[in-house]
Order: C-alpha cells, then structure tokens, then sequence
C-alpha cells in the first residue's frame, strides 16, 4: 500500500475556502428563496379551498339532478 501523499496548505486552503463560500452562498439562497416559497404555499393552499369548494358545489348539483330525473 502506498503511504498517503503531504497535501500542499493551498490546496487544503482552497478546499476550505470553497467549502465555507459553499455554505455561506447557500444560506443567503436559502434565506433569498424561502419567503417566494411560503407565498407559493399560500397560494395553492387558497386555490386548493376554491377548486374543493367548486367540486362540492358540483357533486350537490349533480345529485339534484339526478334526483330530478329518478323521480
């Protein structure tokens, strides 16, 4: 087996500093994308009521129609 290789301080340097920029770069994203998010929930949560208040008011409707016809 060959014995592990002395890595250079730039490069353990650059690593480092690509993994704090990283972190730091998603954190701001997150923040940046998190209240478009939270307005898109709220949203389909209102167009959801809507669209289950239609279905109720159709399935009601369907079933006076069809009690109109049976009688």
């Amino acid at each position: 087996m060959v014995p592990p290789v002395q890595v250079s301080p730039l490069i353990k340097t650059a690593r480092w500093s690509a993994l704090l920029v990283g972190i730091i770069y998603g954190k701001k994203r997150y923040d940046y994308l998190k209240p478009i998010a939270e307005e898109e929930r709220r949203v389909e949560e209102e167009e959801r009521k809507v669209r289950e208040e239609k279905e109720r008011i159709a399935k009601q409707l369907a079933e006076a129609s069809e009690e109109t016809i049976l009688k």
